[in-house]
C-alpha cells in the first residue's frame, strides 16, 4: 500500500487543477479562443516570498516566460510577486499547483520571519513539521529557513536540503529509563560531541527542581528546555526567572534558557528579554496561506482586468535601504530604486534558479533594515 500522495508525474501533467479549469481549457479550444496574456500573481497582505523553487520546475518546459521577486523577497499588498506571459492554455491549468506551492511556503516563510524579528537577538528553531503531513516536510522546513530560522528540527532536511538538523531529547527518552538523571547521562554518552547538552527538565517534577537536578548530577549541561504546554505553565516568566535564579547562585549562568511547548508570537515577543532560544513549531508550520490570486492584466498587448485589479504589466521599485516600494509599469525607471522583479522562465527554458540559502541571506538583511526602523512591532503583529 503507497501513502495517499499525489505523485510528481500528475502534478506535472497538471492533474491537480480545478475542475473549473478543465471546462475552460475545453470552452476555449472548441471555440478557438487562445489569446497572448500577462497574468499577475498578488494578494493583499504583506509577506515574505517562498516556493519559488517549485514553481519554476512546475513550469519548466511550459512555453511562457515567467518573472518573479526572488524568494526571501518581502512583498506587499498588491505587489506582483509572479509574472507569466504566453498563451493562455499554455498555463491554465497549472494556476492552482502554482498557487499551492507559494501560498503555502510563503505562509510558513513569513511566521518563521515574524518569529525571527520577535526574538530580538535570540535563536529561534523550526520545530513543528510534526503538526503537517510528512510528505511536506522538506517544503516546511525550506520555507522555515528561508524566513530566518536558525535552525530546523526534521531530520529530512539534511537528505532533501543539505542542512544539519538539530534536537535535544523527548519525554519519552526520560521515561524509558525512569530516572532523569540516568537519562540525560545517557545523552550525553551516546550523542555526537558536537551537539550541546541540552536537557529536558519539566518531565516529573516542576521546572526548577528538575533544572536544579539537571545542574547538580548530569555530567555536562549546556542547556535546560522548557517543554511545559500552555496548559500547565502558569506565569511562565516566574518560572524562567526562578529557574535562572537556582543556575546563578550554582555558578551556572552560562546554562542556555531553550522554550518550547506552543510558543505563539506574544511568547517569543514578550519574553525574549529571559529566554536564549525558542522552538517554535505550529506557529510557523501550520501558518495561515498566504492568499494569492492570479490575474490576467493584459491581452494581446492592451491592457485589461478585472474590478479591484490594475491593468497592464508591472515592475516593483524598491529603496533597499528603507524596504519602500513603488509599483510602476513594466519597463520604467524610478530614480533611487531598484527593479525587484527578474526574468526566471525564457520561453520555457528556466535561465535563472532560486537558491535556499541565498533567499535567507536576503531575508536576513531585511529583518536587519527593519530592526533599524520605527516598524517592527508593525511586522510581528500585523499580518
Amino acid at each position: 500500500m503507497s501513502f495517499l500522495i499525489v505523485c510528481e508525474e500528475d502534478i506535472k501533467r497538471g492533474l491537480t487543477t480545478d475542475k473549473y479549469f478543465v471546462w475552460t481549457e475545453r470552452i476555449l479550444r472548441e471555440k478557438g479562443v487562445n489569446p497572448v496574456v500577462v497574468a499577475e500573481v498578488t494578494t493583499s497582505r504583506w509577506g515574505i516570498f517562498a516556493g519559488l523553487d517549485d514553481v519554476l520546475k512546475l513550469m519548466d518546459g511550459i512555453p511562457v516566460n515567467l518573472y518573479a521577486m526572488p524568494e526571501g523577497t518581502l512583498f506587499f499588498p498588491h505587489e506582483p510577486v509572479i509574472t507569466i506571459v504566453g498563451r493562455y492554455l499554455d498555463f491554465a491549468k497549472f494556476e492552482t499547483p502554482l498557487l499551492g506551492f507559494i501560498c503555502h511556503a510563503s505562509g510558513v516563510a513569513t511566521n518563521a520571519f515574524r518569529a525571527k524579528l520577535a526574538a530580538g537577538d535570540k535563536k529561534v528553531f523550526s520545530f513543528g513539521t510534526r503538526r503537517q503531513h510528512p510528505s511536506l516536510s522538506a517544503m516546511l522546513e525550506r520555507a522555515a529557513y528561508i524566513g530566518g530560522v536558525d535552525g530546523v528540527s526534521n531530520f529530512a532536511a539534511e537528505k532533501y536540503l543539505d542542512i544539519d538538523s538539530i534536537g535535544t531529547m523527548p519525554h519519552s527518552l526520560i521515561i524509558s529509563f525512569g530516572s532523569q538523571i540516568d537519562a540525560w547521562n545517557a545523552f550525553d554518552e551516546v550523542v555526537d560531541e558536537g551537539v550541546p547538552r541540552t536537557m529536558l527538565v519539566d518531565t516529573y517534577f516542576d521546572e526548577k527542581t528538575e533544572a536544579i537536578m539537571a545542574v547538580e548530577n548530569a555530567r555536562r549541561v549546556n542547556g535546560v528546555r522548557i517543554d511545559t504546554p500552555d496548559s500547565r505553565r502558569g506565569n511562565i516568566r516566574k518560572i524562567i526567572e526562578e529557574i535562572k535564579w537556582e543556575l546563578y547562585i550554582r555558578g551556572r549562568e552560562d546554562v542556555r534558557i531553550v522554550l518550547s511547548g506552543g510558543l505563539d508570537i506574544d511568547d517569543v515577543y514578550n519574553l525574549n528579554d529571559i529566554v536564549d532560544a525558542f522552538g517554535v513549531g505550529t506557529f510557523i508550520s501550520a501558518a495561515k496561506p498566504v492568499d494569492f490570486a492570479l490575474d490576467i492584466v493584459e491581452k494581446e498587448g492592451k491592457p485589461v482586468a478585472k474590478r479591484g485589479k490594475k491593468g497592464g504589466m508591472k515592475q516593483v521599485f524598491r529603496d533597499k535601504k528603507t524596504l519602500m516600494d513603488e509599483v510602476r509599469l513594466f519597463g520604467d525607471k524610478v530614480d533611487g530604486k531598484e527593479p525587484v522583479i527578474d526574468k526566471y522562465i525564457d520561453g520555457g527554458i528556466v535561465i535563472k534558479k532560486s537558491d535556499m540559502k541565498g533567499a535567507r541571506k536576503l531575508v536576513l538583511s531585511q529583518i536587519d533594515v527593519i530592526r533599524k526602523s520605527d516598524r517592527i512591532e508593525d511586522f510581528i503583529f500585523n499580518f
